[in-house]
């Protein structure tokens, strides 16, 4: 069962997305709060897997709310709720460990399905904001938020891996590398696990920040 706390101002949304969550078989939401003060609060109280977090939330909005969760609780998961206007405030969730970035208007199916792709330990972002993420990793590449690889763990990547790699730095989804590299998706998650293992990153977006890092370093 995956426990979801659902973090959101607006009423309407709140209510709905806890009855569609509720009533699927593996997901249970523990709490669904209006501001990042409550949510602090409920983690303590609830212990969720899962936090859904509106990006923009009165008290305490959700990019400080997923720096102080995630010092404290590094092993929550925080999908943030974004639209197309919140540039800056992704580019900080980012830096402060947010494993899912989706558009409000997602689908239900594809709410669930980030949810159990996050849960999993990967990281899913929606298909129309990955080209701005991208955008967003190359400017974390230039600035002081550097993702930090040993030399030795880089030379172990093998050259299929870095084909892997510099689509994940593209902001391909594990689809689109498939069909971009011929491979089975199943294949493609076998490969970003070995990679992540062998480079000793968090997620598939400390994978993308360190490449793009890499591709300005000349790696």
């Amino acid at each position: 069962m995956i426990k979801v706390l659902i973090a959101d101002d607006q009423e309407l949304i709140r209510q709905s997305l806890q009855i569609v969550l509720d009533s699927k078989e593996n997901l249970q939401v523990t709490d669904a709060v209006w501001n990042g003060q409550e949510v602090i609060r409920s983690v303590r109280e609830n212990a969720p897997d899962i936090i859904l977090m509106d990006i923009r939330m009165p008290k305490m909005d959700g990019v400080q709310c997923t720096k102080i969760i995630k010092e404290n609780h590094p092993e929550i998961k925080i999908i943030i709720l974004t639209t197309f206007d919140d540039d800056e405030f992704v580019y900080d969730a980012l830096k402060y460990g947010a494993s899912g970035y989706l558009l409000k208007g997602v689908s239900m199916d594809g709410l669930v399905d980030a949810i159990e792709t996050v849960y999993s330990g990967r990281a899913m972002i929606n298909p129309d904001v990955a080209t701005k993420v991208v955008r967003l990793f190359s400017r974390m590449a230039q600035g002081d938020y550097t993702i930090k690889v040993a030399d030795n763990a880089v030379a172990e990547l093998t050259k299929a891996e870095w084909k892997i790699i510099r689509e994940v730095e593209k902001g391909s989804s594990n689809k689109e590398i498939a069909e971009e590299l011929f491979l089975s998706e199943g294949t493609v998650r076998n490969y970003l696990s070995t990679i992540l293992n062998k480079l000793q990153l968090r997620d598939r977006t400390q994978l993308a920040i360190w490449a793009v890092q890499s591709t300005k370093a000349g790696t």
